[in-house]
C-alpha cells in the first residue's frame, strides 16, 4: 500500500495519454485523485499514530536499496493531500477550459502528485532530488498551459529560480554522499549522529537549507512567488499553494530533524530569524495591495514562517503545532484562491476596487470566503488560531520571547489583509456597471462544491483540533526521537548501529 499514492497517479498518467477527449480526461482524473485520497486515508488507518511503515523496493535492503517510509508526518501529508487534490480536480471540471483540459492538464496535474506524494514518503535523499525534478517538469507546464505572454514571463521565473534550487540541492548532496558513503536518511543518521566531526558537513547543509529555502519560499528566496503564482489559471494556482511551497517545508523538517542535527545552536538561530522575517516580509508586502491573487501570493510566504518558527523552536510540541499549521494552511489558502476564482468568474476582475457588493447579491460566496480568511487570519474555533497557539505556547515555554511576538504581529496583518479583502469585495457598496458579456449572474452549486468541501475539513479542523492534535503530537514525538525510524528502516542492517 505504500507504493500507490506514487502508483496510483502513475497509472492515471498513463490512461490519460491515451484519451484525447475531454469528457474521458475529466473522468480519468476525477477518479484517479479520488482513489488517491482513499488509499492516503487507509495507510493513516493502518500507521495509526504510531506504527512506521517501511517498504525495501525490490527487496534490496536499506540503505542498497531504496526505501518507502510512511511515519504519522508523511501519513498526515498524504491525507491532506489527497483530500485537497481530489477537491481541486473537482474544481478543475468548471474552471479550466476544456482547450486545456484536451491539452493534457489532467495528465501534469498527476504527475505533480506523483512528485509531491514521492517527495512524502521517500526514504533517499536522491530520490527526493528526483522526486523534486518530477515536481518542477510538471509544474513548470501547469504554469505555462495556455501560453499567454504573462504566463510565459512568470513561468520562466519560476523556473529559473527552481532549477538554481535543484543545483543547490544537488550539489549538496554531492558532498554529503563524498562524507558519508551513503544517501539513505536512516543511513545518514545514524553516522552523522556519531560523528564527532558531523559538524564538518555545515556546508551541505547550507546548500540544502537554499534549495529548500527556494522551495518553500522563504525570506529572502520568496520572490520568485508573488511573480509567478497570479499568472495560470486559478485552478493551477490553487493547487501550487496548496502542495509546492509545503513540499519544501516537509523537506526541511525531514532533514533538521533526522540527520541535519549537528550545530543546532546556529542552526536553530538561523531558522528563527528566516522565520520571522518572512512571516513580516510576507504580511506587509500582501496588506500593500490590492489584487487578489497577490494578497494571498504573499500570505503563502507568511503563513511560511509559522513553519519554520515551529522547527526552530524544535520541542516536541513546536513541530506539532507547525505540522498542524502546515495541513490548516493547505485546507485555508487553496480555499481562499478557489473563492477568489469564483470572484472573477461573477465580476471578470481579481482587483478590489473594482469589486463590491458580493455579500448582498452571494451571501454563501461570503461565507465560504469568510471561513477559510477567518482561520487564516486565526480566530477561534477555527485551526488557524489553534495552529498559532500551539506555536506561540511553545515560543514561549522554550523562552523564544521575540520571534513569538512576532507570530502575533503577523497575525494582526493577516487579519487586517482578510478584512480588506471582505471590505472591498463583499461589504462595500457595487460598482454601477454594465455587465460585461461571458459573465455568470449565478454560480451552480456544483461549481461551489469543491469550496464547500474544504471549508468543512477546515471547520472539522478546528472543531475537532483536540482528537486531531494526538496524531500531530505523536508525529512531533517521532521527528524529535528518531530512533524508531531509524530502527524500522534499517532492521537487517544491524553492523550499522554498532
Amino acid at each position: 500500500m505504500i507504493a500507490l499514492p506514487v502508483l496510483i497517479p502513475l497509472f492515471t498518467a498513463i490512461l490519460l495519454v491515451f484519451s484525447n477527449q475531454a469528457r474521458y480526461q475529466k473522468i480519468i482524473g476525477v477518479s484517479g485523485a479520488f482513489a488517491i485520497f482513499a488509499t492516503s486515508l487507509f495507510i493513516i488507518s493502518n500507521v495509526g499514530g504510531k506504527q512506521i511503515e517501511v517498504l525495501q523496493s525490490s527487496n534490496w535492503e536499506a540503505p542498497f536499496g531504496i526505501s518507502l517510509v510512511v511515519d504519522t508526518f508523511s501519513a498526515l501529508m498524504l491525507v491532506i493531500t489527497g483530500f485537497v487534490s481530489f477537491a481541486l480536480a473537482v474544481y478543475s471540471l468548471f474552471y479550466i477550459d476544456e482547450k486545456l483540459i484536451t491539452h493534457r492538464y489532467f495528465l501534469f496535474f498527476h504527475t505533480l502528485l506523483m512528485g509531491v506524494n514521492g517527495a512524502f514518503i521517500t526514504g533517499d535523499v536522491f530520490n527526493l532530488y528526483v522526486w523534486f525534478e518530477v515536481m518542477l517538469m510538471s509544474s513548470f507546464v501547469l504554469i505555462t498551459l495556455g501560453s499567454k505572454p504573462l504566463q510565459l514571463k512568470g513561468g520562466i521565473k519560476y523556473l529559473t529560480m527552481n532549477l538554481v534550487a535543484s543545483l543547490f540541492f544537488l550539489a549538496g548532496i554531492g558532498i554529503l554522499y563524498g562524507k558519508t558513503g551513503t544517501l539513505n536518511m536512516a543511513h545518514l543518521a545514524v553516522i552523522l549522529q556519531n560523528d564527532e566531526q558531523a559538524i564538518l558537513m555545515n556546508t551541505s547543509t547550507m546548500l540544502f537549507f537554499m534549495a529548500f529555502g527556494i522551495k518553500a519560499a522563504v525570506f529572502p528566496f520568496f520572490f520568485w512567488l508573488p511573480s509567478s503564482y497570479h499568472t495560470p489559471p486559478v485552478a493551477v494556482t490553487a493547487f501550487f499553494a496548496a502542495l509546492l511551497t509545503k513540499v519544501g517545508v516537509y523537506a526541511m523538517i525531514r532533514v533538521f530533524t533526522l540527520f541535519f542535527i549537528q550545530d543546532p545552536q546556529f542552526w536553530h538561530t538561523l531558522l528563527l530569524a528566516v522565520a520571522g522575517l518572512t512571516m513580516v516580509v510576507g504580511g506587509m508586502a500582501a496588506a500593500s495591495h490590492y489584487e487578489i491573487r497577490r494578497i494571498l501570493s504573499f500570505h503563502i510566504i507568511s503563513q511560511i514562517g509559522y513553519m519554520i518558527f515551529g522547527l526552530g523552536v524544535f520541542t516536541p510540541l513546536a513541530l506539532a503545532g507547525a505540522i498542524y499549521f502546515m495541513i490548516h494552511n493547505m485546507l485555508a489558502k487553496t480555499n481562499t484562491f478557489l473563492v477568489a476564482g469564483h470572484i472573477n468568474r461573477l465580476k471578470g476582475t481579481y482587483k478590489l476596487k473594482s469589486i463590491g457588493g458580493l455579500y448582498k447579491s452571494y451571501p454563501l460566496l461570503g461565507i465560504l470566503f469568510i471561513i477559510p480568511a477567518f482561520a487564516l487570519a486565526g480566530v477561534p474555533p477555527l485551526p488557524g488560531f489553534f495552529g498559532k497557539f500551539f506555536l506561540i505556547k511553545a515560543g514561549f515555554e522554550a523562552e523564544k520571547w521575540f520571534i513569538s511576538g512576532v507570530a502575533i504581529f503577523t497575525g494582526v496583518l493577516t487579519l487586517f489583509s482578510m478584512i480588506k479583502i471582505w471590505n472591498e469585495a463583499f461589504f462595500k457598496k457595487g460598482l454601477e456597471e454594465v455587465p460585461e458579456q461571458g459573465l455568470r449572474e449565478r454560480l451552480p452549486l456544483r461549481e461551489l462544491l469543491p469550496s464547500m468541501m474544504l471549508g468543512a475539513g477546515t471547520i472539522l479542523l478546528g472543531i475537532g483540533a483536540g482528537v486531531f492534535f494526538d496524531y500531530f503530537i505523536e508525529a512531533g514525538n517521532q521527528l524529535m526521537n528518531s530512533d524508531q525510524y531509524i530502527q524500522v528502516v534499517l532492521k537487517n542492517f544491524e553492523y550499522v548501529a554498532n
